[in-house]
């Protein structure tokens, strides 16, 4: 198999778990931000946007955390079954 037709390694699937739950908290919270400044209801904005960011990054971090455990079988991109060593 040649260097680019090769199955990508299962850190690339948790760089970009990590990535999506960054993303989806850091962009609510841009936007909470932004309808605190508008309509000045400071922080209440920025705190609601914010935990939705979380929780809606959580569900997929575990979501894809799920499908990766399940896709343990075919070897590559699948997680490590969490022991240390």
């Amino acid at each position: 198999m040649s260097e680019r037709s090769r199955p990508r390694g299962g850190w690339v699937r948790l760089a970009s778990m990590g990535m999506e739950l960054t993303a989806s908290v850091v962009g609510l919270a841009a936007v909470g931000y932004a309808l605190d400044r508008h309509f000045d209801w400071t922080p209440w904005g920025l705190l609601t946007c914010t935990m939705i960011g979380l929780v809606g990054g959580m569900y997929n971090l575990i979501r894809e955390a799920l499908r990766a455990s399940r896709s343990d079988d075919s070897g590559a991109g699948g997680l490590e079954d969490g022991r240390d060593g």
